[in-house]
């Protein structure tokens, strides 16, 4: 007797909640459910305002509503096909494939298969709810009730504006114009397929995101159009061949690669605007230099480059490429301002940014000389890229000309954790493995970085050792700048980029003339992976940085291309073409940042005496050297016994001429013939002129001078003293004199127009 009233209970329970959810479905739907989606017009706009992408709306998606009648019938084959082939069968919900989903969910205790209709998605779109066993029964009354009240045909129409289709495209008509420059009346089969395809996960599959799993996905969606007899076998085979983004659309999609990263960061714009500090005409003119340096080095094997330039005070991204032609088929939407690889020596400054503020100045010596360093994975034995050993080098030589060996002997004494905290200081996220993973070789670059990252820590040098993000969006004038992190000090960001901008300091390993200078001061640096693999530059002024990447993003070796001949002479132009539109400014100076002069021995690093080679460098006022030089004694050098091997190795390989012009380096032997003291820049009939739109203060050639007797050196132009360093050009013919301290002196004559 009680089991029957019981399941009269739950009978009549039943019954009541079947008549409850019948009353529901057979309810009228609710008012404007099903209006079409008109949204206010919005853009991305570059800082001047500009247009960069097509209008959006406010919330940043792009949605435009064609009636079912004016979409082209294939479109319509490939969406029936792909999402739901029994549509016009089934009263919402699919039973057999709710089953099969059903089966497949119970196996693995959570929904991995939704057998969801396309009415269910559009309930879903329209009443959003999550992938859980409640979710999917809520979209299941809800597509009940769809169907209950609409015909199959606005369903259809419903689902087809409203279907999301990747970088916050909404709809098939604006999905059309973004990827293909077309509408929803006048696709293609192949098109048609490739946005039926996406529609699953449209915001990795998509052509802009990852052209390869849009390309899949557009050959299943073929497949099953052509077994669901929609099309032929033959016009599937057709349209797969076709592109899967069309050039035609690129006119109203301008910086492509900076535009879907900002859409990818999900920030609604203020206002219906997106307002980038983005500059377009620079940006347009970068991206022809990126163009063209791929097409100089594609004889050495060099296929790809990229850039990004940030305004330093305010970390504004002001141009921003990241391949040569985001409309190529094959890999044109891979960004390489974001995908992390090996920056080489471009990690070096940090190095010695955390060195000077452990103690070391750009005076101490490090030896740069054939060593095993034993770690946790085997013996390593650095090279420097000239496969040569350079004996004792100061710290300043050591980061100017980039030698391999100093620099691993100074992350040994200090630490790869230190490095790596420096380098996660100063943004470089992607090193997200421990310090025993990168061992000593982390000083030499073999951790992944981003271009991004790197451009924004030497930005962070340039700003007085402060790192900030980058900004996406104009900054206010009255706006204050993000609280920052500090990377080093004050001090030592000043002593490094005093050694990047220094020209003299480069020549032992860039020589003479290098992409690296520039008619004002710029802290400048190079770096190249292994194998001639990846090719990077970087330039930092007061007022903006530059960083540029060349090479292949399929990780292909180049032939012989470094940092100097492949990366360094687009990071020349790109640096001179912002400076037209942004005056450099002035980089900070160890002076301002409290550090002093003193005259040391060029060698030994120690005191100059007056046998020595002297010159100025600058120290922290508790790091400056104690010692007098006693390397110089008589005619010759008496060098430290560890480097006395190296001098005899290093004399037996040199000629007669070179040993003269190394003899600070050789321990005392007979004085061979010396080279006379002659102007090295600049060179007697150089003509300059003065680049347009740069302020002319910071229009300058370097003053250099080399030979036997140079000791300090006066410099005269027109027979007026000017000091050591640089002089600012000035239009008309000039006569440069240089004055060395034996007496010695030499002249130039140059013309500037």
């Amino acid at each position: 007797m009680r089991a029957t009233r019981l399941l009269a209970g739950l009978g009549l329970a039943a019954a009541g909640v079947i008549a409850g959810v019948a009353t529901w479905i057979a309810t009228p739907l609710p008012s404007g459910l099903t209006a079409p989606d008109v949204r206010a017009a919005a853009a991305i706009l570059d800082r001047h305002g500009l247009p960069l992408r097509t209008a959006r709306a406010a919330d940043g998606s792009l949605a435009r509503w064609v009636p079912l009648a004016d979409v082209d019938p294939d479109l319509i084959a490939a969406f029936l096909a792909a999402e739901d082939r029994a549509f016009y069968r089934h009263p919402g919900v699919d039973l057999r494939a709710a089953a099969r989903a059903a089966w497949t969910n119970l196996r693995a205790r959570r929904v991995v298969s939704g057998a969801s209709t396309i009415t269910m998605q559009l309930a879903r779109l329209l009443r959003p709810s999550g992938r859980t066993w409640p979710g999917k029964l809520y979209q299941v009354l809800w597509a009940l009730r769809l169907e209950r009240h609409l015909d199959k045909q606005t369903i259809l129409e419903q689902y087809l504006n409203r279907v999301p289709l990747g970088q916050a495209a909404v709809g098939v008509d604006a999905a059309a114009a973004l990827y293909f420059g077309a509408s929803a009346a006048d696709v293609s089969l192949g098109q048609a397929a490739l946005l039926a395809g996406i529609a699953p996960a449209p915001s990795s599959d998509n052509p802009l995101i990852s052209p390869s799993r849009a390309r899949i996905r557009r050959t299943l969606v073929l497949a099953r159009v052509a077994a669901s007899g929609y099309a032929s076998s033959e016009a599937a085979a057709r349209a797969a061949q076709e592109p899967v983004l069309a050039r035609e659309s690129r006119a109203d999609f301008l910086a492509p690669h900076f535009t879907t990263r900002l859409l990818a960061r999900d920030e609604a714009p203020a206002g219906g605007l997106w307002r980038t500090p983005l500059d377009l005409p620079l940006q347009t003119a970068l991206e022809a230099e990126v163009r063209h340096t791929v097409e100089t080095l594609r004889p050495e094997g060099a296929r790809q480059a990229a850039l990004v330039v940030l305004d330093n005070p305010t970390g504004e991204i002001l141009a921003w490429v990241g391949s040569p032609d985001f409309w190529a088929d094959t890999a044109g939407q891979v960004d390489m301002v974001v995908s992390p690889r090996q920056p080489g020596s471009a990690l070096k400054p940090f190095l010695y940014g955390l060195a000077f503020d452990r103690g070391w100045s750009p005076a101490d010596v490090l030896p740069d000389l054939p060593r095993i360093f034993q770690t946790s994975t085997g013996p390593y034995a650095p090279r420097n890229y000239d496969r040569r050993f350079h004996g004792p080098v100061r710290l300043r030589e050591a980061l100017a000309s980039s030698f391999n060996v100093p620099a691993v002997e100074l992350v040994d004494r200090l630490g790869q954790g230190s490095l790596l905290s420096t380098l996660r200081r100063a943004g470089f996220e992607s090193l997200g493995r421990s310090a025993e993973y990168y061992g000593l070789g982390l000083a030499l670059g073999n951790g992944d970085v981003t271009l991004l990252e790197l451009a924004n820590g030497y930005r962070a040098i340039a700003s007085g050792g402060v790192w900030r993000p980058v900004r996406w969006r104009v900054s206010a004038p009255d706006e204050r700048p993000e609280p920052g992190r500090r990377v080093m000090s004050e001090r030592a960001a000043a002593l490094v980029l005093d050694i990047l901008a220094d020209p003299v300091a480069r020549i032992p390993g860039f020589g003479l003339d290098t992409p690296l200078d520039f008619p004002f001061v710029a802290a400048a640096k190079t770096g190249t992976s292994r194998h001639f693999t990846d090719n990077w530059a970087v330039a930092t002024t007061g007022r903006f940085t530059v960083a540029v990447w060349v090479g292949n993003f399929s990780g292909r070796p180049m032939d012989g291309v470094s940092g100097v001949s492949g990366a360094g002479p687009l990071l020349h132009r790109a640096v001179l073409l912002t400076a037209d539109r942004y005056p450099p400014g002035v980089l900070p100076t160890p002076r301002e940042a409290g550090a002093v002069p003193v005259r040391i021995c060029r060698l030994s690093g120690l005191l100059a005496t007056d046998r020595c080679p002297g010159m100025i460098e600058w120290v922290q006022p508790d790091q400056a050297p104690t010692r007098s030089c006693d390397w110089h004694a008589g005619d010759g050098v008496r060098l430290p016994p560890e480097y006395t091997e190296w001098a005899g190795q290093e004399a037996g390989r040199m000629s007669a001429t070179e040993a003269g012009a190394s003899a600070a380096s050789l321990p005392a032997r007979p004085a061979p013939a010396a080279e006379p003291f002659r102007i090295i820049s600049p060179r007697d009939g150089d003509r300059y002129q003065v680049p347009p739109g740069v302020d002319p203060r910071y229009a300058t050639i370097a003053l250099r001078a080399g030979g036997s007797g140079t000791g300090a050196v006066r410099w005269f132009v027109d027979g007026r003293a000017v000091p050591a360093g640089r002089w600012t050009l000035r239009p008309g013919v000039h006569v440069v004199r240089a004055l060395a301290g034996s007496g010695t002196r030499d002249t130039a004559r140059i013309e500037v127009e």
